[in-house]
């Protein structure tokens, strides 16, 4: 008895290590999902989901809202000839303009399963819920419309045109490489030579000085004016100066940031300074040919009336959320090839 219990002593040590080898594997083969969110963490750029809903949504309205100030400051200067080019919208319309270009979205991706030919859906369907939509935004938020209705309906459908074969096309071929718990920290998963082209990254910022330009003024103008509509107004000459502005900046927080390991709080003194001589350097340029839109006479702590310390605070936020844009837009790039333009529904990707 005692000889066999010392066996069956000596056999258990040597069969655990086979049982716990393959207790070992199991999770591995049961759990694919984290073995596949791990590698997709650690190989940033292998996979390229398509863009998250909410950055879309921002997309779309802030392209909505660029559509706005073109088309007004185009009627404006067409009225007036005034070389300051103001153009007109409003954060009610961004919203609104940001649900209407989602749901356009949505018959778009589905318009190979529709019937008829796709001249038939490009050339009526299409237009005519773009038509229908925007008649709805204007009812909803009230912005710019042209005086004639004729005129109104003929612009609408150019625009529905544009919209499909060129906006959303393009559009949804951007893709965003890092996701889940690395896109907290991108700055560690990807490098600044990744990311959207140049070319592209200034138009993103030209738009996004639209954007901010109109909920700045739209703001100042409730609560100094008490202007329920929340119409803001900015220039065209606003998009080349935010756009190249920004990406100045951009560049300075690759090398500040990717460099010399400088932190947010050393970096903000430099972008502020070359903010306000960007600004200086605009205006005095834009004055000269009497373009300039904006005057700060009135403010204490000016200069020239083309530089204020009263906008101080607000040049800081904006400028560590240009860290924030910057980070994003390293994960997002742009997929040449058709057959990688995927849209993501209920979590799902889909080809469109």
């Amino acid at each position: 008895m005692n000889s066999k219990r010392r066996d069956a002593q000596r056999l258990l040590p040597a069969e655990r290590p086979g049982q716990s080898s393959k207790r070992s594997r199991l999770p591995a083969a049961c759990c694919p999902s984290r073995l596949k969110d791990l590698s997709g963490a650690e190989s940033c750029g292998r996979s390229s989901p398509a863009l998250p809903t909410w950055m879309r949504l921002y997309f779309y309205g802030m392209h909505g809202i660029t559509l706005d100030v073109l088309l007004s400051s185009a009627q404006r200067f067409v009225q007036t000839s005034e070389p300051k080019m103001l153009g007109f919208s409003s954060p009610y319309r961004g919203v609104v303009h940001s649900l209407s270009h989602f749901a356009l979205e949505k018959l778009y991706l589905h318009r190979r399963n529709l019937p008829g030919r796709p001249l038939v859906f490009h050339l009526l369907l299409y237009p005519s819920v773009y038509v229908s939509l925007h008649t709805l935004v204007g009812m909803v938020a009230p912005g710019w419309e042209p005086g004639s209705p004729l005129l109104a309906l003929l612009l609408h459908y150019l625009l529905a045109l544009y919209h499909s074969q060129l906006f959303l096309k393009r559009f949804l071929r951007l893709q965003c490489e890092c996701s889940g718990r690395a896109s907290l920290h991108p700055h560690r998963l990807c490098s600044p030579q990744q990311g959207l082209p140049d070319s592209l990254r200034f138009l993103f910022y030209g738009m996004h000085g639209f954007l901010d330009e109109i909920f700045f003024t739209s703001i100042f103008n409730l609560v100094e004016k008490w202007d329920r509509t929340l119409l803001g107004h900015t220039s065209l000459w606003s998009f080349l100066m935010y756009g190249s502005c920004s990406f100045v900046v951009e560049k300075l927080y690759f090398h500040l940031h990717y460099r010399w390991g400088w932190d947010t709080w050393r970096r903000l003194p430099v972008y502020i300074l070359f903010i306000y001589t960007w600004e200086l350097t605009w205006g005095l340029g834009l004055r000269h040919y009497g373009a300039c839109s904006w005057d700060y006479s009135h403010y204490p702590l000016n200069f020239m009336g083309l530089v204020t310390l009263m906008y101080l605070p607000g040049w800081i936020l904006l400028s560590y959320y240009q860290d924030v844009l910057s980070n994003v837009l390293l994960r997002v790039h742009y997929a040449k090839s058709k057959n990688s333009k995927t849209i993501c529904t209920n979590g799902k990707n889909r080809t469109s």
